[in-house]
């Protein structure tokens, strides 16, 4: 796609009576430009359409959306697919670049604002939707920064004319990270505090910023080496946290799968900003669907992830006094480690699982998973595109562990920290069914005695690691994991050549829980890996009693080499050998991406 400008008519979502949620609003439908600026409603409408590409929950239907919003986690060290892995980019391709599309919409509603409308809003109204386009561009920044480094930075609407606006230059990463800053900055002082149910408001800016201020943060400590200017940006990531705790308005009060398995999120006070879903207005999802017991999926948890979960002694399995703690089948992990691994799996191991044999449940409802259990069919909702689960797009529990890893990360955190943060969340309610099972809360975090792991990275302090473990276990299956290890410059974890953990999934004893998967038409494709490591050991229709391990199907290979390879940067991406000729083609140079090689 060539980077040009193509001029987009103003567009606004037709108003209907009585319509909150932003996932109900109508079709687009266009307005002349000269008329639409001409009250506040028009202006909700316009910023509206921009909630379904920043707040994507599961997406819709089988949409491209729907993937990246859970399918995505398929690319990092939690999972693996039976099969070859999915590679990093290796080479410049033929055509790639960012898109300026939804830049230019956010800056024609601030250049609008500015320009037609200060004679129709009052002052607040004025500041107000000026935060919320700010908010929103400092959005569509941070992710193009975040996925190329170097953008052209535009504060206003180019002229479609100007070939040197429209070829202009890459401008420097920390120059758009502080416009990203100003505009957050602004937005978290003006944007309301509240604005009608699932608008955004003042705590949903905050909220994001915390995010968007700590991921930058991290990029610029560990990746670029600046300690200044990761400084400046875990102290906005506390202070825009501390916004949203210090509110009131949020608590761990829910149990976990049941955020993600609810029809409803309204009210809840552990999310912040959730996506409504409603199959009478035809939005619906099919993210449930890959959990609903009764589909084979052929991608599951990582052993890497699965010895990644703390004991609920608060100790790794390797120095824990609880018993059994180096018993890695599903039924004992369940009673000894933290509660979200039972939340996040069946109970059982499972050969619709075909990578790991540890089936993902954690977007399913548990009275779902039940009927299916019985031996009867999944309900309808939870088949194709059908499901209605809403999502929480924004969660309390991240506020919290953004703002604990900015204090870490700043030298601050303190014990009182811990307790209102990680020890918060580790207290949460149980559901029921679990506590039925055996599970229990996650004994507390302590400064005093942190978990001495022998698989800690020796590079990363004892405190952010298991800052890190945390995020790891309340996020797992979402969509942070590799945007985390990428912003930590720790994407040698998804090494496979070095991590063979990465290649195994659950813990099965074929003899005592699959017996029937050891038949003849199994032999030299099934085996298990040792609990210490080493060769799989694989089925040859006679060593049934050896079949207890580590599932690996003998067809799952590595990925290809992608770290300290020659022109090739796994951190960034690499923009296209014909954007480049069209650059110069105009008379204008288009540089690549640092790490890439350039082409001439």
């Amino acid at each position: 796609m060539k980077l040009k400008y193509t001029f987009i008519c103003i567009v606004l979502i037709a108003a209907t009576t009585g319509c909150k949620k932003f996932l109900d609003r109508p079709p687009l439908t266009s307005l002349p430009d000269e008329t639409a600026w001409s009250s506040e409603d028009n202006l909700r409408l316009y910023a509206n359409k921009f909630y379904s590409g920043y707040f994507v929950g599961y997406g819709t239907q089988f949409s491209a959306e729907a993937g990246a919003a859970l399918l995505g986690f398929r690319f990092s060290d939690d999972v693996f697919l039976m099969g070859n892995q999915s590679n990093f980019s290796r080479a410049v391709p033929n055509s790639g670049i960012w898109s300026m599309t939804t830049l230019r919409s956010i800056n024609i509603m601030l250049d609008r604002i500015k320009n037609r409308m200060k004679n129709v809003l009052s002052e607040e109204a004025y500041n107000h939707w000026t935060g919320i386009g700010r908010f929103f561009r400092a959005m569509e920044y941070a992710d193009l920064v975040s996925e190329y480094g170097d953008v052209p930075y535009f504060g206003y609407v180019p002229v479609e004319t100007d070939l040197a606006d429209l070829y202009k230059p890459r401008t420097s990463r920390n120059q758009v990270m502080d416009s990203v800053y100003e505009d957050l900055r602004f937005a978290m002082s003006n944007v309301r505090k509240t604005d009608g149910d699932q608008q955004v408001n003042q705590y949903i800016v905050a909220a994001f910023a915390s995010r968007i201020a700590l991921s930058e943060a991290s990029w610029q400590k560990y990746y670029y080496n600046d300690l200044a200017r990761s400084g400046k940006f875990f102290r906005l990531a506390q202070e825009s946290a501390d916004l949203v705790i210090n509110s009131g308005k949020y608590d761990i009060v829910t149990d976990f799968r049941s955020l993600f398995t609810s029809n409803s999120l309204s009210g809840n006070k552990d999310v912040i900003l959730y996506r409504q879903y409603d199959p009478a207005v035809g939005v619906t999802h099919s993210i449930a669907t890959n959990n609903n017991l009764s589909e084979s999926v052929a991608f599951g948890p990582s052993t890497d992830l699965i010895k990644s979960f703390i004991c609920v002694d608060g100790s790794t399995y390797q120095e824990s006094d609880i018993a059994h703690a180096d018993d890695f089948s599903l039924s004992s992990m369940i009673k000894t480690r933290d509660s979200r691994l039972e939340a996040t799996f069946y109970d059982k191991p499972n050969v619709r699982n075909r990578a790991s044999y540890w089936y993902i449940n954690k977007f399913l409802p548990r009275s779902a998973a039940a009927i299916v259990d019985a031996g009867s069919t999944i309900p309808v909702e939870f088949t194709s595109n059908k499901n209605q689960t809403a999502y929480p797009v924004f969660r309390y529990a991240e506020v919290l562990l953004n703002w604990i890893e900015a204090k870490a990360e700043l030298g601050m955190a303190t014990q009182a920290d811990i307790e209102v943060s990680i020890n918060k969340i580790r207290k949460r309610p149980l559901a029921p069914e679990a506590t039925a099972k055996g599970v229990s809360q996650t004994a507390p975090l302590t400064l005093a005695k942190l978990p001495e792991d022998p698989s800690r990275d020796p590079s990363v302090p004892a405190l952010l690691w298991e800052i890190r473990r945390e995020r790891r276990m309340e996020f797992v299956f979402e969509y942070s994991r590799y945007q985390d290890l990428r912003r930590w410059k720790k994407l040698e974890y998804m090494d496979t050549d070095n991590k063979p953990d990465l290649l195994s999934g659950g813990w099965v004893n074929f003899i005592t829980e699959l017996p029937k998967e050891l038949v003849a038409a199994k032999v030299g494709l099934i085996a298990v890996v040792p609990l210490e490591g080493g060769s799989p050991v694989v089925y040859n229709g006679s060593n049934g009693a050896l079949m207890n391990g580590f599932y690996r199907d003998v067809n799952t290979n590595g990925r290809l080499p992608f770290l300290d390879q020659t022109g090739v940067n796994p951190y960034l991406s690499p923009v296209g050998k014909t954007q480049m000729d069209d650059y110069k083609s105009k008379g204008y140079k288009l540089e690549q991406t640092t790490g890439w090689p350039a082409y001439e």
